[in-house]
């Protein structure tokens, strides 16, 4: 009987021994990695949410002088441009997590709301369209009433009377269904630079990409947003690794500043009774919470029910305008020195009023466009995402 060589069965044993710890060593490395790749897409997640409520928070705390005013409005979409860069960054660092189901459905959902919030954005610039047009007929008032004069005639008189009927009329003309405004509309995706466009006269906008019809509503296209739309449960989270938080406080944060700019300035039926709740899970809920209690609250004031927006420059316009034609209508000449005394500072507040809309209207359209060119890159992007999973 042959003797056995132990060298020959030890051999394969040692070798086996090392494949196992080679296996081992591999999965450990495996495991380290995803430990790390979670690890990494927890604190970009968190940064995000911590970014979101403290720019919130600094909104909510603004001065009562500040708040609801031009300069304001346009922090509040300097925020969501903020926010709206730094989601775009973490769709590009999540790609593989997107691409899977339910994550994928959640992030086509949002692009479907960002096609209405488009829409919104081009109504509010409409909005912002009526106050220039505003803005107009009361510079005539305050030329009319220059302070630097001694006197005010029955010719300036007359002039003023005139402007501030006119301007009446106007205002009047956003709670009208038929307004040109609510006919037409300038998208800010395309413009036209045809002769015919421009020999068409200013005032009036064709629409080269849509229109907003008459039955068009700011309030039903918010509330079209805010439809379906509920915060995730915790094993939800879980099981998409975060994205599911993530995505769902972007589209409340969509949908909470369409809401204040509708709120703010004149849009085509525009509502604040929109339904919808807000969490109380996230960091950014208690600003959020504050912000919407500030505006109804404005919004409940006698003197804002029937006004054409919450923006503190409308309310100063409306303000002015009330007492003047109270103070023109009321008076006759000739004039005593306290009543004249008294339209000069009418005048003067009403100035003050149109150099801040003069200096304040652009900055606000450009900060507007941002917002429009921002959300229509992200989305771009997102549907190249997901459409590459389709792909072979």
């Amino acid at each position: 009987m042959p003797s056995s060589d132990s060298h020959g069965s030890s051999m394969p044993f040692a070798s086996f021994r090392r494949s196992i710890l080679s296996i081992r060593s591999e999965q450990q490395v495996h495991s380290l990695e995803l430990n790390h790749d979670s690890n990494v897409q927890e604190i970009e997640q968190e940064a995000f949410q911590k970014l979101v409520s403290t720019r919130f928070q600094e909104l909510s705390v603004a001065s009562a002088d500040e708040f609801l005013s031009l300069a304001w409005i346009r922090k509040l979409l300097d925020a969501f441009t903020s926010c709206q860069e730094e989601f775009r960054i973490l769709l590009c660092n999540n790609k593989e997590l997107l691409l899977k189901s339910p994550q994928d459905k959640l992030l086509s959902d949002y692009f479907d709301r960002t096609i209405k919030a488009l829409d919104i954005c081009n109504a509010a610039r409409d909005g912002i369209g009526k106050i220039r047009l505003w803005h107009k007929h009361l510079e005539i008032v305050v030329s009319a009433l220059d302070s630097r004069q001694k006197m005010i005639g029955e010719g300036q008189l007359r002039r003023t009377r005139k402007s501030l009927m006119d301007l009446a009329l106007v205002m009047l003309e956003e709670k009208e269904a038929g307004s040109v405004f609510s006919q037409r509309n300038r998208s800010f995706g395309r413009h036209n630079k045809t002769k015919d466009h421009q020999r068409r006269p200013s005032g009036h906008s064709r629409s080269l990409s849509w229109s907003v019809s008459q039955s068009w509503s700011a309030s039903k296209q918010l509330q079209s947003i805010a439809s379906h739309l509920v915060a995730p449960r915790g094993n939800e989270i879980a099981a998409t690794n975060g994205i599911a938080s993530l995505i769902f406080t972007m589209n409340f944060i969509l949908l909470f500043v369409l809401w204040v700019l509708v709120a703010a300035v004149p849009c085509q039926d525009r509502s604040l009774q929109i339904h919808f709740a807000i969490p109380r899970q996230f960091s950014w809920s208690n600003p959020l919470w504050l912000l919407h209690g500030r505006i109804m609250d404005e919004a409940k004031k006698p003197e804002r029910r029937n006004s054409n927006g919450l923006l503190k420059e409308i309310h100063q316009l409306e303000k002015c305008v009330h007492q003047l034609t109270d103070l023109i209508d009321s008076a006759q000449l000739p004039w005593t020195d306290d009543q004249m005394e008294e339209v000069k500072v009418g005048g003067q507040d009403l100035s003050a009023v149109c150099e801040v809309l003069k200096t304040g209207l652009d900055p606000l359209e450009r900060h507007l466009k941002e917002v429009f060119r921002k959300i229509m890159s992200c989305r771009a992007e997102g549907l190249e995402l997901l459409g590459s999973a389709n792909q072979p």
